[in-house]
């Protein structure tokens, strides 16, 4: 039988993250007395030491270390496990949050959305707008239920939903438009690119081509293809969000040798089915029938 407890576990985690007893205590919203009481008392019942306190700083010893990587697992499946018995207990959650990539079709998502909304018309949903691996660090902050996300998710169990072009556009007097010519990558390089920003906070990524000396960073897929329709640069976006503008010709393809055309997976990603309300899997349902119509 364990000798120690999730609380005990909790408290070395939280002076662990936040570098000492005192901050801890604020976080954990327990006495500085309390906090410590616990880890010492872990301490004692492991027969290992977790920190050293050198002056006013307090950090982890090897044997704390390893312990830290494993305990994270074990408290996250204590919490799934509180989540899955109120979910039993609540029947139907209140609020869903589902962070999406804004590259993926809008249509998609609105008739998604709309069934869900007809199936449990009290249901409060939150919306979060993300750009590359924002959704799934969302996802992992828990400030969101599902993920559709352009990346897998680490250690999990990932869902292909669907593939999605990118093409390379430009406004009609843009100079790679003017005249309509296949270009040379050196004509690229010499040209603003108008790139999206990640909307994570930690371990941001870049994807696909950004070899000009040139670039305008922003955070909406909207910006950038206001950007392009005033000629003021060339980017890669995904057809279905330029199309309307291809037909009425205030965008225009480029003309590249390769390259011109990228296709990126995005993935449904979702951490414990379990713990998946029937909100939750209703919208999963829907998203999946849609995606694949």
């Amino acid at each position: 039988m364990a000798r120690s407890t999730l609380e005990q576990w909790r408290m070395f985690k939280a002076v662990a993250e936040h570098g000492g007893f005192h901050q801890a205590a604020e976080v954990v919203y327990k006495s500085q007395s309390t906090v410590h009481h616990a880890v010492h008392k872990l301490e004692q019942t492991l027969d290992v030491q977790l920190f050293q306190v050198e002056g006013r700083k307090t950090t982890l010893t090897a044997a704390g270390e390893q312990l830290l990587r494993r305990i994270n697992f074990l408290l996250a499946e204590a919490d799934r496990m509180e989540n899955v018995a109120l979910n039993l207990k609540a029947g139907v959650e209140s609020k869903l949050s589902i962070a999406v990539d804004e590259a993926f079709p809008r249509d998609i998502l609105y008739q998604t959305l709309a069934a869900v909304s007809a199936e449990y018309p009290l249901i409060r949903i939150e919306l979060l707008e993300t750009i590359l691996s924002g959704a799934n660090e969302l996802l992992s902050q828990g400030k969101a239920e599902i993920a559709v996300s352009p990346f897998t998710l680490p250690d999990n169990l990932n869902e292909d939903l669907c593939q999605i072009e990118f093409i390379a556009v430009a406004g009609p007097q843009h100079p790679l438009t003017q005249p309509r010519r296949e270009l040379a990558l050196e004509e690229l390089k010499q040209c603003r690119q108008i790139v999206l920003r990640d909307s994570a906070q930690h371990q941001k990524k870049d994807v696909g081509w950004l070899g000009s000396e040139q670039r305008w960073t922003v955070s909406h897929v909207a910006t950038s293809i206001e950007l392009l329709r005033k000629n003021l640069g060339f980017a890669w976006l995904p057809k279905h969000a330029v199309q309307p503008f291809l037909d009425n010709g205030e965008l225009l393809p480029l003309q590249l040798p390769r390259g011109s055309s990228r296709t990126f997976t995005f993935y449904l990603n979702f951490n414990d089915a379990d713990t998946l309300g029937p909100v939750a899997r209703s919208f999963l349902g829907h998203l999946r029938y849609l995606s694949n119509d």
